[in-house]
């Protein structure tokens, strides 16, 4: 996905394919929105997107992507919580946004 394709994302509203996480706090409802993705439900035929540090307005949550943060995230996949495994793909990304 370019940086193009994720700029409109946050510019639209959470959907089931976009989710919004301002912080890692609750490691619960981000396991459900990946189960949620995985499952493609609605048949989008597509990759839901889970984009963390993001506010659900759209905007920045400030919250600091380190590389504990992304092996975190990364270790979802594989720690048993969802089955069958879901594929995943964890970057960080900057985007310039005009506001």
């Amino acid at each position: 996905m370019d940086d193009q394709e994720l700029v409109t994302l946050l510019s639209n509203l959470e959907s089931d394919r976009v989710e919004r996480k301002a912080s890692i706090s609750d490691m619960k409802k981000i396991r459900q929105a990946i189960c949620a993705f995985a499952n493609d439900l609605p048949n989008h035929k597509k990759p839901g997107v889970l984009l963390v540090g993001v506010n659900d307005d759209g905007t920045c949550a400030n919250l600091s992507i380190t590389d504990e943060l992304l092996l975190s995230l990364a270790n979802i996949r594989s720690e048993g919580k969802i089955l069958p495994f879901p594929v995943l793909q964890v970057s960080k990304r900057t985007l310039n946004i005009a506001t």
